[in-house]
């Protein structure tokens, strides 16, 4: 591993610049530090599949969203520290338990470790890059021949909203161009559905943002590949610190999801995933290990 990438970090966006070889940068941790590895029934159909994904929750973040549903975890409020050499052994017995996949969440401050972690073993199943979006393309070109399956976030449009929420106001231009990026792989699927390849784009919808969800949408129909996937989530839950955010403490109403859902549609976004409204709870947040 090439420890100048964190003696100076810049790895992501923020590019705090911190020594992360003596201390923690802007996203909280300095190396690997992971709150839990399972087999995750619950994500999209052609993810989880028939026996899970073998999910990996990386501790740290950096992105500061106030309304985090893994806020201990984000935060790194909790976890466990591991070397690469762990991380690989995690990747074999994930592998070994049957999962369809191994998927990376959170994984943009921490490229070099996983890049090493993978150079000692590489799974004979998908890999799947599970981010919140805000990710640099050099960055990402680092992982980028390990990674099959690309599962990004695009949170918000407007300028305002990510600031507000995620204390980034250049949120949308850096996620869109890692997006455009991440759509160069191609989609591979198998005859019953399972996906091998690709790119699928995740949005929450979130109380009172119809307007920048059809802002997110047109973006989506116009910019990116037709064999790109669009997830609609309706999970929102009011969780993190979402003291100061007073329209942040309900879920999403019915009617605003099926608002989007119906833009979509409008649109001519066929490779669509939707969300049952009872996804939404705390019921579905993990339970961490560490």
């Amino acid at each position: 591993m090439n420890d100048a990438l964190l003696q100076n970090c810049k790895l992501c966006p923020v590019e705090c610049g911190a020594n992360r070889l003596t201390g923690v940068g802007a996203c909280g941790v300095s190396g690997l530090k992971i709150a839990k590895y399972y087999a995750h029934p619950f994500e999209e159909p052609c993810i989880s599949f028939e026996k899970g994904s073998g999910t990996i929750f990386f501790c740290g973040c950096n992105l500061r969203c106030a309304f985090c549903q893994n806020y201990e975890v984000s935060r790194a409020e909790r976890g466990k520290a591991i070397t690469p050499r762990e991380l690989a052994d995690i990747f074999k017995t994930l592998e070994d338990t049957g999962v369809e996949n191994i998927s990376l969440v959170t994984p943009s401050h921490v490229i070099p470790y996983i890049a090493e972690a993978f150079a000692l073993y590489r799974p004979n199943i998908p890999i799947v890059y599970n981010t919140g979006g805000y990710d640099k393309v050099e960055t990402l070109k680092m992982l980028d021949e390990y990674i099959d399956i690309y599962l990004p976030d695009i949170k918000f449009y407007s300028s305002a909203l990510s600031s507000r929420y995620l204390g980034k106001p250049d949120y949308f231009d850096v996620a869109s161009e890692a997006i455009a990026f991440m759509s160069q792989k191609p989609l591979k699927m198998t005859e019953n559905g399972k996906m091998l390849s690709g790119l699928i784009v995740r949005h929450l919808v979130m109380p009172l943002c119809v307007s920048d969800s059809k802002a997110v949408l047109k973006w989506f129909a116009r910019k990116l590949p037709k064999h790109a996937y669009l997830s609609l989530m309706s999970q929102y839950t009011p969780f993190g610190k979402i003291e100061n955010f007073p329209e942040l403490s309900r879920p999403i109403t019915a009617r605003e999801y099926e608002t989007v859902v119906k833009t979509a549609f409008d649109l001519g976004i066929t490779n669509l995933f939707l969300q049952e409204r009872k996804s939404s709870g705390a019921d579905y947040i993990p339970k961490w290990d560490f």
